[in-house]
């Protein structure tokens, strides 16, 4: 039987770019580990968004190191192996990869490719879009407030103006996030005015939209999703870390948080969260794979959703890869699972 030619798409320009590199090795390993089914294509984005294949792909996924800058970088000019490809499998974590600007790309190839169409994608990524979505489907959430550039960046009287509001609706303490990156990138936790102010200075820099979130006291949970039109929910995990939030250096660094799977939690809270899961990825209309993100007050019995990630870490100690074998599907599995939902979702979807 001929294998079928799958394009491992990865790195990208995002911050996460090093992250992605590591998510495509677990993702290759489980692609040869169903040699009988697939026959692996790398394909590698630089930082600057030129693409490579072939032998200068495989050695960034052997070694781990990006490619050098190229002075004069070849946006768009595909490798001659892309034409090869009968099925992707994109694993481009953030900005440029996981916000339907690659899936677009994708789309046009008339090729299928592993998760989230364009829009799914797209309103994933920004928190706004996503947290409006949720609103409509009336999936609780924390209170929240829509900033924009313009008023941070604004004269002083508006500046303050806003200021003041955000302290009167949200108080203290309270997270600034920009809308559209990944990973807690740019994100702050404010306790007072003068931090409020710099963090709104400082996400402005990152993205025009920018979101406030009022903080809770809550334990963090994680849920994953696998499937197209009819998602089915795995065991649900908690993150537990001694930093004050779950930033950038907390998430990729060994040994500062911990993963409890399965978490351990009344039943009834479990169900809702899976619940409330599945019906997050039937509300942006998501396909393959996602992780979905809660709080759950411990104190009232709250269930908060916080929010989506269309292509989450895929590393092999990933919280999603992870969720799923404690739910009986091993990582070469999964990656076969995932493939066959691609392939499934061209021939419904068109």
């Amino acid at each position: 039987m001929a294998t079928l030619k799958v394009g491992l798409l990865f790195g990208g320009c995002s911050g996460e770019h090093e992250v992605s590199i590591v998510s495509a090795q677990a993702i290759a390993r489980g692609l040869q580990a169903n040699a009988d089914k697939y026959e692996m294509l790398p394909f590698y984005i630089d930082k600057q968004g030129g693409w490579f294949g072939g032998a200068e792909a495989q050695r960034v996924l052997d070694t781990a190191q990006p490619l050098a800058a190229d002075s004069e970088p070849q946006r768009w000019v595909f490798p001659l192996e892309a034409a090869q490809v009968e099925v992707w499998f994109p694993i481009l974590h953030g900005p440029n990869g996981e916000d339907g600007t690659v899936q677009g790309l994708l789309q046009l190839m008339q090729v299928p490719y592993v998760g989230s169409g364009v829009l799914a994608s797209a309103v994933g990524m920004d928190k706004l879009a996503m947290k409006m979505a949720f609103a409509t489907a009336g999936l609780p959430q924390v209170k929240y407030k829509a900033v924009t550039r313009a008023q941070v960046w604004s004269d002083p009287c508006v500046f303050t103006k806003l200021c003041d509001q955000l302290e009167a609706e949200l108080g203290y303490p309270c997270f600034v996030k920009p809308a559209n990156l990944g990973s807690s990138v740019g994100i702050a936790k404010v306790r007072t005015r003068v931090e409020l102010e710099a963090a709104l200075d400082s996400a402005a820099s990152y993205d025009r939209r920018i979101i406030v979130e009022a903080g809770v006291v809550a334990r963090e949970v994680e849920c994953a999703v696998l499937g197209n039109d009819r998602p089915k929910a795995s065991v649900v995990g908690e993150i537990t870390y001694d930093s004050d939030f779950y930033d950038y250096e907390t998430k990729y660094t060994e040994g500062r948080a911990d993963l409890w799977i399965p978490a351990e939690l009344p039943d009834t809270v479990t169900e809702t969260i899976q619940s409330m899961a599945v019906e997050a990825a039937l509300t942006l209309d998501l396909a393959g794979l996602a992780r979905v993100d809660f709080f759950y007050v411990e104190a009232t019995g709250e269930v908060l959703i916080n929010e989506v990630n269309t292509l989450p870490g895929f590393t092999a100690t990933s919280m999603y890869p992870q969720l799923w074998a404690a739910t009986g599907v091993p990582f070469p599995e999964l990656v076969d699972r995932l493939v066959q939902l691609a392939l499934a979702r061209l021939t419904t979807h068109g």
